[in-house]
């Protein structure tokens, strides 16, 4: 059974450091190598800090039975019971698992794991089957699920990754959306998003989408309407607000917004503006999260079948557990274009 003696011989570093790291002390300065050479030693040797844990993890592997746990990361740094794109993701992967015996052991945001610490009890103390992965989560984590040994994974909207997923076309739903403005006659399409798992803008699939519509009907982008918000909603009004103030700007008839999130705090700048929705500027989204329907005027959206999303990956990673489900696959469901008010010219 490895020790604590044993990491830090591996790291070469006293006993009294590596436990420091292990603990999350902070009385005392240890540079980030240091850290990750502690964690990567732990990973290694398989070592668990706490005695009790330690024999429990021993039991187990000798009698390689399933803990009926599953853990869940999320990418989202503002997690709660009512986020309109994720929640009902979460609630049906939730439902079906509980449903199969299985339960939802943890649900961590990817900043929270950002403590090594916390990410070890996690995954070796709880004693989780499965992980699921729920957006971009940083490779550091990644890394660290992908080397603990008979851990199920299975990501939703993960991208970059090579891991089994549950997501639905992002190009394709994208170009669906600007296609519908290009179809009402306009030839000045802004874009709203942010970046993808690169951290660049041209890394994300919505994105891509917007400018295949465009390229493919011979329109050319206008750079200063491109507002990278950095997923930030109030960053999406702002950076609106801004442009629209700029008099020598020519702007928009159209704007497609990579979410219903960031469309409807540009849709109120839009409108602070003294402008007309949709008769001077449309709009079109991504996710048609319920609140969609009730801006003014309606906001047009792609609908990402989420509850759906939820359930198959919680089937798919049942699925893996049971060694029926092949490691690495990806499944698309589809989505479907919601035309409201708010992309529709009002001739009235």
């Amino acid at each position: 059974m490895p020790t604590l003696k044993d990491v830090a011989e591996l790291v070469g570093v006293s006993i009294s450091t590596a436990s420091r790291v292990i603990r999350s002390d902070t009385s005392r300065h240890i540079n980030a190598e240091t850290k990750a050479k502690v964690w990567e030693a732990v990973r290694q040797l398989d070592y668990t800090p706490n005695e009790s844990a330690r024999h429990l993890v021993n039991k187990q592997k000798a009698e390689k039975k399933r803990t009926k746990q599953i853990g869940c990361i999320i990418q989202t740094a503002r997690l709660n019971d009512d986020h309109p794109y994720y929640s009902p993701i979460i609630t049906s992967f939730n439902k079906k698992i509980l449903e199969s015996g299985y339960s939802l052991a943890f649900i961590h945001t990817s900043d929270e794991l950002a403590d090594d610490a916390l990410l070890h009890r996690c995954i070796h103390e709880i004693q989780v089957d499965g992980i699921i992965i729920v957006g971009e989560v940083g490779p550091a984590i990644l890394d660290y699920l992908q080397k603990t040994e008979d851990l199920a994974l299975i990501g939703i909207c993960t991208n970059g990754t090579e891991i089994t997923m549950v997501d639905y076309d992002r190009i394709h739903a994208a170009k669906s959306a600007v296609d519908h403005l290009i179809a009402q006659g306009h030839r000045s399409i802004g874009f709203i998003g942010g970046p993808g798992h690169t951290g660049e803008l041209n890394s994300e699939e919505r994105f891509q989408g917007f400018k295949f519509a465009m390229y493919d009907a011979g329109i050319p982008l206008q750079k200063e309407w491109i507002i990278d918000t950095r997923w930030g909603i109030d960053l999406s009004y702002e950076r609106v607000m801004e442009q629209l103030k700029q008099p020598s700007l020519e702007r928009p008839t159209a704007f497609f917004s990579a979410s219903d999130q960031l469309a409807i705090p540009a849709m109120r700048a839009i409108i602070e503006n003294n402008l007309l929705i949709p008769n001077e500027i449309a709009f079109i989204s991504m996710d048609n999260i319920e609140f969609a329907q009730y801006t003014t005027p309606p906001l047009s959206s792609v609908h990402v079948p989420k509850v759906e999303i939820g359930m198959t990956a919680a089937a798919t990673l049942l699925d893996m557990l049971r060694g029926e489900q092949p490691q690495l696959s990806k499944v698309l469901l589809p989505h479907k274009l919601m035309v409201r008010q708010s992309s529709l010219f009002d001739r009235n």
